[in-house]
């Protein structure tokens, strides 16, 4: 992605009965199809624990006839993918415990797996991060059953086992609602919110296996959580997200932001995009994912919630324009 600062947004077409209005979810992408999990319409109560389909082509819904596994309702779930499968960690259930399951879910048979509970790997937590390489994913912070978290781990897809990476320093706050993405080598951490929103970024660097705080320039976002996250090239773009944490807390709405930045991950300047077309408004808490349309990569997102506290749906994709 050269050095663009326009982008557009399109909402796309809805076609067959989809998961409606919801936060709290998570979606993930295999190929041409969006697949959906997880999420509340009523604060606190999950939904369902389907799994929905969206046809980028046919840009219709469908419902998975899921087999195996399968995991019970939740909200504050991750999802990634790796190849054809999709990994699930997480979340809280319908009693508000947090959970710490890692499921599978093979998008060629759509059978999920339980891969690991207990304590062989993270802790329980949800409103977790969670992103993924071509052979890992990761797992970073959280709200756990003592207080928010600040731990990383690694779940190596071919070995099935579960790596736990040091600890960072005292400056990477335990926080919820983070960005997380991986780009080169590196996984990034986003700002996020530990009882205040904050505006830090840091990175493990996973050759040296060290954490680095650093500093950031140009047209920073301010303070926030709960925003999309995705990495495209070198840029770590981000979009929306909770600037006004409500007082009600997770049964009220705050304040959102609707603005998407970039940043330069090499030269660590922030910019924001100017953006047209149909644009999703200020919301938080929403399922995202990157996505391709057109031969472009760019940011989809799903449903989230609003700064009226009612829940979202739509399903938008935001293509960054790129500049000779």
């Amino acid at each position: 992605m050269a050095a663009a600062t326009q982008g557009k947004w399109i909402k796309l077409e809805e076609k067959g009965a989809g998961p409606g209005a919801r936060s709290s979810h998570a979606i993930t992408i295999v190929g041409q199809k969006v697949y959906g999990f997880g999420g509340e319409f009523t604060p606190r109560v999950p939904v369902d624990n389907k799994v929905y389909v969206f046809d980028l082509n046919d840009q219709e819904w469908s419902v998975a006839d899921a087999v195996g596994d399968v995991p019970p309702r939740r909200v504050g779930v991750t999802m990634a993918t790796v190849g054809d499968t999709i990994y699930v960690f997480g979340g809280r259930d319908a009693e508000h415990k947090e959970l710490n399951e890692l499921y599978s879910f093979d998008t060629t048979t759509n059978k999920w797996t339980l891969l690991s509970s207990g304590d062989d790997g993270p802790p329980h937590r949800s409103y977790h991060s969670m992103t993924a390489d071509d052979r890992r994913i990761y797992i970073f912070g959280g709200c756990g059953n003592a207080g928010r978290l600040s731990d990383l781990w690694g779940y190596d897809v071919v070995n099935k086992k579960w790596i736990k990476f040091p600890v960072p320093g005292e400056n990477c706050k335990p926080r919820g609602g983070p960005g997380l993405t991986v780009i080169l080598g590196k996984i990034w951490v986003v700002y996020g919110f530990s009882g205040d929103e904050l505006d830090d970024v840091h990175y493990f660097d996973t050759i040296e296996e060290k954490w680095v705080q650093v500093e950031t320039n140009g047209e920073k976002p301010t303070p926030r959580s709960v925003f999309s996250t995705v990495g495209i090239g070198k840029y770590i773009l981000i979009y929306g997200g909770e600037i006004d944490p409500s007082d009600l807390g997770h049964m009220g709405a705050g304040k959102f932001s609707g603005d998407v930045y970039a940043l330069d991950t090499e030269t660590l300047f922030w910019k924001q995009w100017t953006d047209s077309g149909d644009h999703p408004g200020p919301r938080g808490w929403c399922a995202f994912a990157t996505g391709r349309r057109d031969g472009q990569e760019g940011l989809l997102v799903y449903g989230g919630n609003s700064p009226s506290n009612d829940r979202l749906g739509g399903i938008f994709f935001f293509t960054p324009l790129v500049e000779a």
